[in-house]
């Protein structure tokens, strides 16, 4: 069997994906991002570890090569703001990023996607490996949401959509079908505290919006499954229940329960209802 890549970026996603790919008894060969992914990648049983910094795209194209590699995963976060700050990129990535009309994460990682392609190196959707981690349609907490939240979420969808499909983010918070904060570069738990704090200076005033936060996380309308999938782990719930959130509704098949039903339990315990609903094609 033929190995296969790891491109890792931060958090438990590509910790995940190389357990999975190791039980499913695959070889892995990972490339670590040098800013972003956790030193414990070192300890999960990959055939080897290469450390290269994110402007690296020419070095990571010759470890695959090097290590027979012509399918790849690409998981974990690359934070927004870090791909277009102070990386340098090498020659080939300094051509493609000039080549691009938007300069979106989009763009971006799908130009990658076609580098890669092109070198022989196909990215497969980054949940290959992790099929029974995608949220099922449902209630899938113990409370359903109330009357108000549904409201919320209906009204969130409807923001989002049109959000992303400018890829700006894909999380909005909303209280009482208002817009509280829309997701940009900072990602979905910075967003959901920024809301928690706009509520919470609202509240010492003569609110008329409950402090009652609903967040929703979407797919985008024509989400690339290969990278940038919507993902919640135990710590979003956490940040909710501190921004004073009682509601999280997700897509379908879309978004990852990276903690699998330790998401749930944490909601369960905080009183925050989770829901999914299937999306259907627009």
């Amino acid at each position: 069997m033929q190995p296969i890549g790891l491109i890792a970026g931060n958090g438990k996603f590509p910790l995940l994906v190389l357990d999975a790919a190791r039980a499913a008894e695959y070889e892995v060969v990972v490339v670590a991002i040098k800013e972003e992914a956790f030193p414990e990648i070192e300890n999960h049983g990959a055939a080897s570890v290469h450390w290269l910094s994110l402007g690296d795209l020419s070095k990571l194209i010759e470890v695959f090569h090097r290590e027979g590699v012509s399918r790849a995963v690409m998981a974990g976060q690359v934070k927004h703001k870090q791909i277009f700050s102070a990386i340098r990129p090498d020659w080939r990535l300094a051509k493609l990023l000039l080549s691009l009309t938007t300069r979106n994460t989009d763009s971006l990682l799908g130009a990658v996607a076609k580098v890669l392609a092109e070198e022989g190196i196909i990215l497969e959707n980054s949940t290959w490996l992790l099929e029974p981690l995608l949220v099922k349609s449902g209630v899938l907490s113990r409370r359903a949401p109330t009357e108000q939240e549904r409201k919320n979420v209906d009204y969130g969808r409807a923001v989002a959509r049109q959000l992303a499909q400018h890829d700006i983010g894909q999380t909005v918070v909303i209280g009482e079908a208002a817009c509280v904060a829309v997701e940009a570069m900072e990602g979905t738990d910075a967003t959901i505290e920024r809301a928690g704090h706009i509520m919470g200076s609202l509240h010492g005033d003569a609110s008329t919006l409950s402090r009652a936060l609903t967040v929703v996380k979407i797919a985008k309308p024509n989400q690339d499954m290969r990278f940038d999938v919507p993902v919640i782990g135990v710590k979003t719930i956490v940040v909710m229940q501190s921004a004073g959130a009682t509601c999280l509704a997700l897509d379908a098949g879309k978004c990852l329960l990276l903690d699998g039903e330790k998401v749930l339990d944490a909601a369960n315990a905080a009183g925050i209802a989770v829901v999914a609903d299937v999306v259907l094609p627009a």
